[in-house]
């Protein structure tokens, strides 16, 4: 989740309707601007016992963000604590139970975010390897009960973890057990904007299908092939689920702004502390009308913040978040870029993209994203399986990436990075699916042989 870092600045309160979208408009780019940002979480272990490690316990998760420091990092403080760290290569971050994610820079090509990638898991692996820890790529905690997890040092997580429970039975899950890859990317307008959120969240269930790696919850098979997905179904109604307001004619950003201010509230932050307005207006904050900040009138950088607290498939701020993968290995989450980079950065990709999907309907879209966490690849599509819109969306992703022609110091395009998802597709099974049958067989049932064989 996002890391807020408290410049000591105060922002001029929001004055007109121009005020709230302008952080989209300002997200409109050129397309030789547009950049890859890529996000990826990774539970954190004892590599004795397989336990979560707390914040404050010797070797730690903070003695993990204290020993990052030497490779060039910054940490960011809240309430004297560290909880975040700053550098070239974007912000490493904590999710709610200690989860350790990079949120990489915006970068030129794919090359570039496997590099960044690569940096950060050796780093990670040479502290976990000091410290005593592991890095695990999975979706979900395969063995962990809510009880048995740490919570991190966050105000924002303290309100998240007071409010969830009013709103969904598995919105603890999602902030403790969970680990997922995302992936953000730029648009040029307002139309070009619409198109590629039509499109991505139309073709979010398949990125979930070919990532579901979430099969095992506390030790045991869920029935689910990505239970990570399923748990964002009874998370928040408010502030997740498909939008079918995105393929409604007209939708852009003044309608985005009108669905983000109707999402409840969690937090503000004033002097460099966490105010709980969990379940409010922000339109009254706007207004000044919130009983807990008499007077106060929400800023810019309020927006900002509130924009980082729906979590649907796809979000907007002044770029494009595709959130509908679970964690999993490095060579993964190089191929999660590559997906939508090969399907969003090309006219003709997006053109062929749009095609697949624009006659679906509401209803084929929902079905899709109900039946997928249990049925993965072989959930029924229009037209056919996700299977096979798999296979014809990584030809268009490949075509797209090969003309791209962005190439490394060996002269290979960035195509290369979709093998993983056509190693998938071609084998049919799913990433759970290999899972599961490890469980039933090599593994005799013992969950815990998936630290030896998913760990970084």
């Amino acid at each position: 989740m996002s890391t807020r870092e408290d410049k000591g600045e105060i922002a001029a309160p929001i004055e007109t309707r121009a005020d709230v979208l302008r952080v989209f408009e300002t997200g409109c780019k050129p397309k030789d601007r547009w950049r890859i940002g890529t996000e990826h979480e990774k539970f954190v272990y004892r590599l004795s016992d397989h336990r979560a490690p707390s914040y404050d316990e010797k070797g730690g998760i903070r003695d993990v963000l204290k020993e990052l420091e030497r490779f060039g990092w910054q940490p960011i403080r809240e309430n004297g604590k560290v909880i975040a760290l700053k550098g070239a290569d974007g912000n490493v971050s904590l999710e709610p139970a200690g989860q350790l994610e990079l949120s990489g820079a915006a970068l030129e090509s794919l090359h570039d975010t496997c590099s960044e990638t690569g940096r950060h898991l050796e780093q990670a692996k040479a502290v976990g390897d000091e410290l005593g820890l592991g890095f695990l790529g999975l979706g979900m905690w395969p063995d962990k009960a809510r009880a048995d997890l740490p919570v991190m040092p966050k105000g924002r997580y303290e309100i998240m973890l007071n409010y969830m429970p009013k709103v969904g039975s598995l919105g603890l899950d999602m902030m403790l057990r969970t680990c997922t890859i995302q992936t953000n990317l730029d648009y040029a307008s307002e139309a070009d904007m619409v198109k590629k959120f039509r499109v991505s969240l139309a073709l979010q269930p398949l990125a979930t299908a070919l990532f579901a790696n979430s099969p095992f919850t506390e030790g045991k098979p869920n029935g689910y092939l990505s239970y990570r997905s399923h748990i964002w179904t009874d998370t928040d109604p408010d502030r997740t689920g498909m939008l079918p307001f995105v393929f409604d004619e007209g939708f852009g950003f003044e309608r985005w702004a009108d669905y983000m201010l109707d999402v409840p509230m969690y937090f503000a932050v004033r002097d460099g502390k966490y105010v709980d307005l969990a379940g409010q207006s922000f339109q009254r904050f706007i207004d000044g009308r919130l009983d807990a900040l008499p007077g106060e009138r929400a800023t810019a950088d309020d927006w900002v913040d509130h924009l980082s607290t729906a979590f649907p498939e796809v979000r907007l701020k002044s770029f494009m978040e595709m959130r509908g993968a679970d964690g999993g290995p490095w060579n993964r989450i190089c191929a999660l870029p590559a997906l939508w980079v090969g399907l969003l950065y090309d006219d003709t990709a997006l053109d062929a993209a749009w095609d697949m999907v624009k006659d679906w309907t509401l209803h084929d879209m929902a079905a899709l994203r109900d039946n997928v966490p249990k049925e993965g690849l072989k959930t029924i599509a229009p037209g056919g399986t996700l299977l096979e819109i798999g296979r014809e969306a990584l030809k268009i992703a490949e075509a797209s990436l090969t003309a791209r022609g962005r190439l490394n110091a060996a002269g290979d395009n960035e195509a290369g990075f979709l093998s993983p998802l056509f190693e998938i597709v071609e084998s049919g099974k799913t990433p759970a699916e290999r899972l599961l049958e490890a469980y039933h067989g090599r593994w005799n049932g013992d969950v815990s042989k998936v630290y030896e064989e998913e760990s970084f």
